[in-house]
C-alpha cells in the first residue's frame, strides 16, 4: 500500500485547476520516493486536470513522461495512462484515436479483476461515450453496468449512478423515451439510497426524469417537477430555467415561458463547453426569450 493519499480523494472535478495545485504540491515528494507506480498515476491525473481545461498538449506531454516509467507489472497505472490519453483525444474531438486506447485499457483490466474493476468499468463507460453508433453505446453501457452491479469493490460499484444516467441518455437519444424514463427513475432511486451526502447528484437525477417526461409529452408532470426543483433549492440553474421555458412553451403559455428562456440563456451561455458544442441550443434560447 502506498504511503501517499489515494488520488481520488484529492479530486474536485468541478475545479480541475484547484485539483492540479494539490497534485503539484504532492509531486516533489512522490518524485523523491521509490514509488514509481504512484508517480505514474499522479502524472496521469495531473494530465486529466489539463484535459478538463482543454489544455491537450500539456496533458499529452505529462502522459508521455508517465509512460517512460511504466513496467509490465504496472497494470492499473498503465490503464490510467491509456484512459487519460483516450479522454484527451475524445475531448479534443477525435474519438477514433481514443477508442483503441479505451479498448486496450478494458482488456488489461478484465485480466486483473477485481483489483482493477473501477478502471475497467471506467474504460467500458468511455467506450460507450466515444462510440458513434447508439447500438454500440448501448452494448458498452450495459457491459459497464453489469460489471458495476457484480463487483465486490464498493468504490467500483459507485459507478452505478453515472452508468444508469448514461444508459438513460442513450435510450433517450434513440427516442426510446419510456425505457429512458425507467432507467432515469432507477438512477434517481440509486442516488437517493446512496448519495444523501451529495444532494446535487440527486437534483440532477430528478432533472433527468423531468426532461424525459417532457419528451413523453407529459408536460404538466414535467413542469411540476422542474418547478419543485426551483422552489426547493432556490438555485440559479440554467438547465432548470430551460426546462421550465420549454414546458410552458409547449403548453402554449408563451409569455410565461419567455422570462425563463432569458434566464436560461444568461446562465447557460457562461458554459464554454455548451457554447462550443451546442450553439444552436443557445441561439434558440435567445430567440425564444426575445419578444421580437
Amino acid at each position: 500500500m502506498s504511503e501517499f493519499p489515494e488520488l481520488h480523494t484529492l479530486w474536485d472535478y468541478n475545479d480541475p485547476a484547484g485539483t492540479a495545485v494539490r497534485f503539484q504540491e504532492l509531486l516533489p515528494e512522490v518524485e523523491a520516493s521509490a514509488d514509481r507506480a504512484y508517480h505514474v498515476e499522479l502524472l496521469s491525473q495531473l494530465a486529466r486536470t489539463h484535459s478538463l481545461r482543454r489544455q491537450f498538449a500539456e496533458a499529452h506531454q505529462l502522459l508521455d513522461e508517465a509512460e517512460t516509467m511504466l513496467t509490465g507489472a504496472m497494470i492499473v497505472p498503465k490503464m490510467r495512462c491509456l484512459l487519460e490519453r483516450g479522454r484527451a483525444f475524445n475531448s479534443a474531438g477525435d474519438p477514433e484515436r481514443a477508442l483503441p486506447l479505451f479498448h486496450e485499457a478494458f482488456a488489461l483490466g478484465t485480466a486483473v479483476t477485481p483489483q482493477a474493476d473501477f478502471h475497467t468499468i471506467d474504460a467500458a463507460h468511455m467506450i460507450a461515450i466515444a462510440e458513434p453508433e447508439t447500438s454500440d453505446q448501448l452494448k458498452w453501457n450495459e457491459k459497464a453496468l453489469a460489471l458495476a452491479e457484480a463487483t465486490p469493490d464498493k468504490r467500483a460499484a459507485g459507478w452505478l449512478g453515472s452508468l444508469y444516467n448514461n444508459l438513460g441518455w442513450t435510450y433517450h437519444d434513440r427516442g426510446e423515451y419510456n425505457r429512458a424514463l425507467s432507467i432515469f427513475e432507477k438512477a434517481l432511486a440509486w442516488r437517493e439510497a446512496n448519495h444523501q451526502d451529495k444532494p446535487e447528484t440527486i437534483r440532477i437525477a430528478r432533472w433527468c426524469v423531468g426532461r424525459t417526461l417532457r419528451s413523453l409529452n407529459r408536460l404538466e408532470e414535467a413542469l411540476a417537477l422542474q418547478q419543485a426543483l426551483l422552489a426547493e433549492d432556490g438555485l440559479s440553474d440554467g438547465f432548470v430555467y430551460e426546462e421550465l421555458g420549454e414546458c410552458l412553451w409547449a403548453l402554449d403559455r408563451r409569455e410565461e415561458a419567455r422570462p425563463y428562456f432569458v434566464q436560461a440563456y444568461a446562465e447557460l451561455s457562461k458554459l464554454d463547453w455548451l457554447v462550443t458544442s451546442e450553439p444552436e441550443r443557445l441561439e434558440r434560447l435567445a430567440r425564444l426569450g426575445s419578444k421580437k
